[in-house]
Formats: structure tokens, C-alpha cells, sequence
């Protein structure tokens, strides 16, 4: 009986202790979580959508646009110094996709180069004029007209040559008399280029040609028109090039880490987009003996032949050849989107978390351009997982945080002129919808739309460097645009315009930075083409008082196609400049 009350004891004792742990310790916790809010809420810092520079304990106005401050975002416990991490909104709303990499297998070796057709200068001849005068009557109307050798190109009135066809007249009747004048007057003639015949012709008839005829040397086609009839011509001038193009170069890019591959004579496979289902087969001709310096290339060249007239000179073709090198068939590539350049460095954005959105900038070396992708030296390895799409928003993300970005190479809080996060990324996301025509007019002040037509005429005088190949002349111009974008007022605009506005400025301001910063022309116009994109938009949305053309030319960019703004309806085409520069069409008006 007495172990039955003792056990009835011990149970009652156990149970009151269960029920007091159980009550006191929510209570407890319960406490914990209320201090940790109350913690979270004093230790809370704000700050400004636009301007990420200002941090201040408590929630009121931007010093700087005085727009509305917002709770700064905590940190991100774990993360490295140089990493981020978006909201799964913000990667659905900017519909950032990310790829990862992997070794591109390649088979027997083969490596692809990207290359261009041009005319064979070995059979290209400039077609003179060997004696000074007025072109009485041009017989070559276009270029790209055909002539064969001895034909009648123009009619030339040379007075020189008339008082030397009068002294071989004169001379010929004293030439037993006067042997040594009259043999000195033949080689005079001889001297412009007269035939035998043609002397002898004016000697025996005794008759002046005054219009003296000038012939084709060369049968071939007339790729540069240089004059016009009526016009006054000097002794030697180029009057026409000729070039036979049944024969053609294809000259290809090799980066210098891939010189040991090829050799002269290597036999290669050349492939168009103009004839996707024909192979060309050639030899290597020509390896440049000096290194491009600013691409850190030299040429490979291949005569092809042409005289079915297939290739056109300023086609762009791609090449496949087998290399010399072991191993060389194993080589990791990224698409293009993935890259962005800042003038003097490549960089990537590399997803450092399988389960979440945590990115990190990478520097990566670049090799040869394969279609879509490109080789990557150095800075990647295979199973590295990295942003292909929205790769513009990640690194205004990487501003906005004060991580490494593509302008801010060692980090830190800069004014960077984005706008907040969703808004932002929403933009970057409805470009192409944008750029459509599904932009409605916003209504702002007449002085800004001044402040932005500013920004709008250098960009236009960018635009026309480009045309004429005058990187130096781009890199000049895409400096006063960004003095222009500096001096843009963003207090004149309010609500939503001022959103838009911001939004914008992440994409213009680095896309002109980088052409300022480059001396290459091909880089410039791979940053003029995202600059273009977003002034687009802002043309659209704000206006700039006068008629603005859009237009387009789907072979840009390896012929993914891209935009340009002009003032007139004439296509001049800054992506190609003399190569192809009417290849385009205009694709929208703006008002």
C-alpha cells in the first residue's frame, strides 16, 4: 500500500513539472521572438530607390530627389562579401534565367572561326587617268558594273594632249630634217599611254583627236566609282577600282592563344548563312605574321573561288578547321547574353547557390566568337551556373547592394541612378514591348524634354561616327553624351515619369560609359545597340519635339538584328558602316 501512495507521488510530481515547462516556456519564447522584433525595428535603416548611397535611421525624405524613403534590405547572413541575393519576385518579374556551363565537345578537333569575305587585292587594279582634263563623256554609269578589257570607260578633252598631238603632226614633217625632235615628240605621247598605233594613226591622218578615249586594262567589276562626267581630272588620278572577283578572300580572327593550331595549307571548311545546305572547301593561304594589338588576333586568310559569283564581299561566313593541337577539341563556351563588357574587362554573373538566388560578378577571359556563343579562356569551369537572360538587372541589382558590378569594380555603395528593385526589373523585362509602340506618351516639362534632346543629338552624332568607322570620333561623342545625360534634371520630374526616367538611366549611362572607354569599333557598336535600346524607350515615352525614325537591320549582331534612332528616313547603317551601309529598313515613327 505504502509503494502505491509513493508512485501516485512520484506521477503527480512529474506531470506538475510537464505542465510548468510546458506553459512557462512558451511564455518564454514568446518573449524571445517580441525582443527579436524589437531588436529587427530599432536596428531597421532607410533609404532611397534612386540614390542607394543614403542610409538614415528613420523613414522620411531623399535628401538628394526627395522621394520617399524605403526600408533598406536586411543582410544576408552567409553570404560572402562580394555576393548578393535577389527576391524570387524580383527573378520571375526580370525573368532572369541562368544556364550552366559545360565543355562544348567538338568532333576530331575541329575548331570554328568566324570570319568576313572581301575582294582578293591581288587582282584589284585602280584605273588612272595618264593625262590631266575634262571628262567629256563618262561610259560607266553604277558601281558594280562589269567591263571587260578594252573597253571604252570615258572620253577625256586634254588640252596638253591636243598641243602634243599638234607637235607630232608638225614633227612628222620634218622628221628627215629633224630626226631627233620627231622621235622626241613620239615617246612624249608614249608617255600618256598611246599606243603604236594610236601615233601612228594621228600621224597619218594628220587629224587632232580631241576627245581622247580611256580603256579598261582589266576585265573585272567596277567596285568604286570615283568621278563624274564634267569633271576636271589631274594627271594619275583614280578615275575607277576594278576588281575580278572570280576569286575571293575569306579572311577569319584568330586569338592569339590559338595560333599554334593552324599552318598554311591546313585545308578548311568554309560555311554561309546565304547557303546553309553548301560546304566550300579551301586551304589556308596567308597567316599574318603581326598580332592585331587592340583585338589580340591576327588574320587567317583563304582564297575561294568565285566564279559562280556566290560570295559577295562583305559577307560573313564561318570556317571549320581541323586543329593541330591535342586535346584542343575540349573548350567551354557561354552564349553572348551572358557577357558584359565594360571596355577594358568581360564579366559574367555566376548563380553561387543551386537552391537560391545568390549571384556573384566574375571576370572571365574570352576567346573566338562560335555563332551565338563564345570560348572561354579563363575564369569558368564546367559546371560553373550562370545568368544568360536579364544580365543587365543583376548588375544593377549588384549596384543597388554595393557588390561588385560591371562599372564598379571594387564594390561599395555608388550613385548609380537606378530606380527600386520590382520597378526596375519589370522594366528591364518589357523592353521589347517597349520598343513595339506599347509606350504611351508621359506628359513632362518642355525643359526636360530640352535636357533629353540634348542627350538625343549626341547620340545621333554617335550614331553618325559609327557610319563613317571613326571609333575615335564614337569614343569622343559617347563622352559628351554622358556630360548631356549628366546635366539632365531629374527634379523636373514627378511620380511615374520619374520612375521611368531612372529606370533608363541604368542602361544608358554604363552602355555610353563603354563606348567612351574603347577604342574598338566593334565593341562600340555592341554597347551603341543596348545605348540604342533604352533611348528608344525614352524617345517614345517622353518625346523630343520632331520625328524620330526606329530603324532596324535584322544582320546586326551576327544577324540576331538590332535598332538604331535616326532624324531621316534614309537607312545609313551604323553597325556595318561602309561595308553594308544601306542594309536596313525603318520599322517605326515616333512623333
Amino acid at each position: 500500500m505504502k509503494n502505491n501512495k509513493i508512485v501516485i507521488y512520484i506521477g503527480l510530481v512529474a506531470t506538475g513539472l510537464l505542465l510548468g515547462w510546458l506553459l512557462f516556456s512558451g511564455s518564454s519564447k514568446q518573449e524571445k521572438v517580441h525582443n527579436h522584433d524589437e531588436v529587427a525595428e530599432t536596428n531597421q535603416m532607410w533609404t532611397c530607390s534612386m540614390h542607394p548611397q543614403i542610409m538614415q535611421p528613420e523613414p522620411g525624405d531623399c535628401p538628394i530627389c526627395g522621394m520617399d524613403l524605403i526600408p533598406a534590405e536586411a543582410g544576408a547572413d552567409g553570404l560572402l562579401a562580394d555576393q548578393f541575393k535577389l527576391t524570387e519576385n524580383a527573378m520571375a518579374l526580370a525573368n532572369i534565367q541562368t544556364t550552366v556551363v559545360g565543355k562544348d565537345l567538338t568532333a576530331d578537333g575541329i575548331v570554328k572561326l568566324s570570319g568576313k569575305i572581301v575582294e582578293n587585292e591581288e587582282t584589284n587594279v585602280v584605273q588612272v587617268s595618264y593625262f590631266s582634263g575634262r571628262i567629256e563623256r563618262l561610259n560607266i554609269s553604277f558601281t558594280g558594273e562589269k567591263v571587260r578589257k578594252g573597253q571604252l570607260l570615258a572620253s577625256i578633252y586634254s588640252p596638253e594632249l591636243y598641243a602634243a598631238q599638234q607637235e607630232l603632226i608638225t614633227a612628222a614633217s620634218l622628221k628627215e630634217s629633224q630626226p631627233t625632235l620627231y622621235k622626241a615628240v613620239r615617246n612624249k605621247l608614249k608617255l600618256w599611254k598611246l599606243s603604236e598605233n594610236q601615233i601612228n594613226q594621228i600621224e597619218t591622218s594628220g587629224k587632232v583627236i580631241e576627245n581622247f578615249p580611256v580603256h579598261a586594262t582589266v576585265s573585272g567589276t567596277v567596285t568604286k566609282k570615283l568621278v563624274e562626267q564634267g569633271d576636271y581630272i589631274k594627271q594619275g588620278q583614280a578615275l575607277f577600282n576594278i576588281t575580278n572577283l572570280n576569286t575571293v578572300w575569306a579572311n577569319f580572327d584568330v586569338y592569339e592563344n590559338q595560333i599554334e593550331q593552324f599552318k598554311k595549307g591546313q585545308e578548311i571548311n568554309v560555311i554561309s548563312n546565304a547557303y546553309p545546305n553548301k560546304d566550300f572547301k579551301g586551304k589556308v593561304d596567308f597567316i599574318d605574321p603581326v598580332l592585331n594589338t587592340n583585338t589580340r588576333t591576327i588574320d587567317l586568310r583563304v582564297v575561294l573561288n568565285n566564279k559562280e559569283a556566290l560570295f559577295k564581299p562583305g559577307m560573313f561566313v564561318t570556317a571549320e578547321i581541323k586543329s593541330g593541337k591535342a586535346n584542343s577539341n575540349e573548350t567551354i563556351t557561354i552564349p553572348a547574353s551572358a557577357v558584359l563588357w565594360t571596355g577594358e574587362r568581360s564579366v559574367v554573373y555566376i548563380k553561387t547557390s543551386p537552391n537560391e538566388p545568390v549571384f556573384e560578378l566574375k571576370e572571365v577571359t574570352l576567346g573566338s566568337k562560335i555563332g551565338a556563343n563564345y570560348e572561354v579562356l579563363e575564369g569558368l569551369s564546367s559546371g560553373d551556373e550562370i545568368v544568360t537572360n536579364g544580365t543587365f538587372t543583376v548588375d544593377a541589382a549588384a549596384q543597388l547592394q554595393g557588390k561588385k558590378s560591371m562599372m564598379n569594380k571594387h564594390g561599395g555603395k555608388t550613385m548609380t541612378g537606378h530606380e527600386g528593385h520590382s520597378g526596375m526589373e519589370k522594366n528591364n523585362s518589357s523592353t521589347e514591348n517597349e520598343r513595339s509602340g506599347i509606350n504611351k506618351r508621359v506628359t513632362v516639362s518642355e525643359k526636360f524634354q530640352e535636357q533629353l534632346k540634348a542627350v538625343f543629338n549626341d547620340y545621333i552624332k554617335l550614331k553618325d561616327a559609327l557610319v563613317k568607322d571613326d571609333s575615335e570620333g564614337s569614343s569622343k561623342t559617347a563622352s559628351s553624351l554622358l556630360s548631356s545625360l549628366s546635366r539632365v534634371d531629374m527634379k523636373l520630374l514627378k511620380g511615374e515619369a520619374h520612375n521611368h526616367w531612372m529606370s533608363l538611366m541604368k542602361e544608358i549611362k554604363p552602355s555610353a560609359m563603354s563606348v567612351s572607354k574603347t577604342s574598338d569599333i566593334n565593341e562600340q557598336r555592341n554597347h551603341f545597340k543596348h545605348l540604342t535600346t533604352q533611348l528608344i524607350t525614352a524617345v517614345q515615352l517622353f518625346g523630343v519635339n520632331e520625328k524620330v525614325y526606329v530603324e532596324f537591320c535584322p544582320m546586326a549582331d551576327n544577324n540576331n538584328g538590332a535598332y538604331w534612332l535616326s532624324r531621316e528616313k534614309k537607312v545609313v547603317n551604323p553597325y556595318f558602316g561602309s561595308a553594308m551601309i544601306t542594309c536596313g529598313e525603318v520599322k517605326q515613327v515616333i512623333e
